[in-house]
């Protein structure tokens, strides 16, 4: 049960994303660009690491290719959505979002490890 505790919250994010990729594209506000699947996948990114638990080489390719396979299957459904289209630019938007969301995630992992405790 915890293990599936630990992947609630990016499934729920997955959820936010589907939810948004279900908007036809003539209700998508003027302002939505690349920034917002950077952003989107970005959080992605990072709870997918931290719902696999580890921070080795093996955990970030995981944790990548499934944000990858995710995007993938996002685009595809657009398919399916009035006034929008699977663009494999928007894909790679993805990969590079979650990529960054993980980088970031695994630096601030470091720090904490590598910083002094505070002083209380």
């Amino acid at each position: 049960m915890l293990r599936f505790a630990r992947w609630l919250p990016a499934v729920l994010w997955a959820g936010v994303i589907f939810a948004g990729s279900s908007v036809p594209g003539t209700s998508i506000p003027g302002g939505y660009s690349a920034y917002g699947h950077l952003g989107e996948y970005f959080v992605l990114g990072a709870l997918a690491l931290w719902a696999v638990r580890r921070e080795d080489r093996g955990a970030v390719v995981l944790a990548i290719a499934l944000c990858a396979l995710y995007g993938a299957s996002d685009e595809f459904h657009q398919a399916f959505v009035p006034f929008r289209v699977p663009d494999p630019v928007d894909w790679l938007t993805d990969v590079v979002g979650a990529t960054a969301g993980i980088s970031t995630y695994l630096w601030l992992a470091l720090r904490r490890r590598t910083s002094p405790a505070s002083p209380q």
